[in-house]
């Protein structure tokens, strides 16, 4: 099943490289393992509720995993063109929706970091909504763009989205880490553990998105890229199985208590 971590692009080149074959099926069967385990730990725990987004991210994952999983393994039953439509709708449908839901978790990591913070809160909300609107006006803009129909199309606009999703994911991850620390989260905190895998993430989907425009086969890439999403299974994993310390208070010497003071007036 090591078509999960590639694009559509590289179907038959992955095929003729036998030598990350191995590599591939290895990190693709470890990543539904870690999502389960993850997602075991986070229902014990009972987390479901602050980190939804985060439970659901790894449900999709895990099914869609799955399904491509057996699509790999009846491939010769199925015949190549089968296979392929098949792979095609389950492995966009599944980025489209995990794209979507990676800015509801990165949303609720700033809105459980800033939780004590309502000004900063507020008003980071407001900014965070209209971005993401805006990324999303512009991924549909990607559809539409000159020489692309159909499936080009789809495949442009959900690339897009993911893009623009990284981009807004490490900008207020950035602003989040700043204020973490002054907001009584320590490093320990599965808020910290559920960003740093975020931006882990984010940042890799970037370098790999750079990385194939210019040269789009290199297996080698997308090897690297199921290493680093299990690498943040792991993470997460390791921070919601172990238990977690109580939230510190608020650092009222620190600038974000005063912005935060600033941000009420606003409202008020």
């Amino acid at each position: 099943m090591y078509w999960r971590t590639r694009g559509m692009r590289l179907f038959s080149a992955l095929r003729e490289d036998l030598r990350v074959l191995p590599v591939l099926t290895l990190l693709s069967y470890a990543e539904i393992v870690l999502c389960l385990a993850a997602l075991c730990f986070l229902v014990i725990k009972r987390q479901w509720k602050d980190y939804w987004a985060l439970g659901s991210f790894l449900a999709v994952r895990v099914v869609s995993d799955t399904t491509l999983a057996v699509l790999h393994q009846l491939v010769h039953q199925l015949g190549r063109s089968t296979a392929y439509q098949a792979y095609f709708w389950v492995y966009w449908m599944a980025f489209a929706v995990e794209s979507v839901l990676a800015l509801f978790l990165v949303y609720g990591v700033f809105r459980l970091t800033l939780q004590p913070l309502k000004g900063l809160l507020k008003v980071g909300t407001i900014f965070f909504c209209g971005v993401a609107v805006a990324s999303e006006v512009y991924a549909l803009r990607a559809a539409f763009g000159p020489h692309l129909s159909g499936m080009s199309s789809l495949i442009a606009m959900i690339s897009q989205l993911q893009r623009n999703q990284s981009l807004l994911t490490l900008g207020m991850l950035l602003f989040v880490f700043f204020a973490m620390r002054p907001a009584g989260v320590s490093g320990r905190s599965r808020i910290f553990g559920v960003g740093l895998g975020l931006g882990a993430l984010a940042i890799n989907d970037l370098v790999q998105s750079a990385w194939l425009t210019f040269r789009p086969n290199v297996p080698m890439v997308f090897a690297i890229n199921g290493a680093v999403f299990c690498a943040a299974l792991v993470l997460w994993t390791a921070y919601f199985a172990l238990p977690e310390p109580e939230r510190g208070e608020i650092d009222f010497r620190s600038p974000l208590w005063r912005w935060n003071r600033i941000c009420l007036g606003w409202f008020a």
